[in-house]
């Protein structure tokens, strides 16, 4: 199934920025059950000595597209939020381009934890990293 074949994506859904989302750029593309995807510019401030995007980075990105691809309600009422208890990341390549693509699914899973993978790319189609994930539902407070 293509991104094509989603109906659009529902912007009253979208959240508030956290700081350290503004601080580093990256915004909410796509959220849809059990999906989600962000994109972040490469800002220079983000890369490390060799010019390129620090892995961190990656890890951020990977780790929040799986964190929301796991806690759609389609109610912007009725939020849902997870904590990350594992996660694995393989570094693939390096960006060709100017934009991240982070993209999450959720895989499985039951009532307390799921299961989830990511995969971010950049706008020329370069696979950059992978990673996998395993996180808890909390509570809002």
């Amino acid at each position: 199934m293509t991104a094509d074949s989603h109906p659009p994506f529902d912007t009253a859904l979208r959240e508030d920025t956290s700081p350290f989302q503004a601080h580093l750029g990256y915004t909410l593309r796509d959220w849809r059950a059990d999906y989600a995807c962000f994109e972040m510019p490469v800002a220079e401030f983000t890369t490390n000595r060799h010019g390129i995007p620090h892995g961190g980075v990656y890890g951020v990105l990977l780790d929040t597209a799986m964190g929301y691809a796991g806690c759609y309600t389609g109610d912007p009422a009725n939020r849902r939020f997870a904590m990350t208890l594992s996660m694995n990341v393989l570094f693939i390549s390096r960006p060709k381009g100017k934009l991240l693509i982070g993209e999450g699914w959720r895989t499985g899973g039951g009532q307390r934890t799921y299961f989830a993978e990511s995969v971010i790319h950049d706008e020329t189609g370069e696979k950059i990293a992978t990673g996998t994930g395993v996180f808890r539902y909390r509570s809002a407070g």
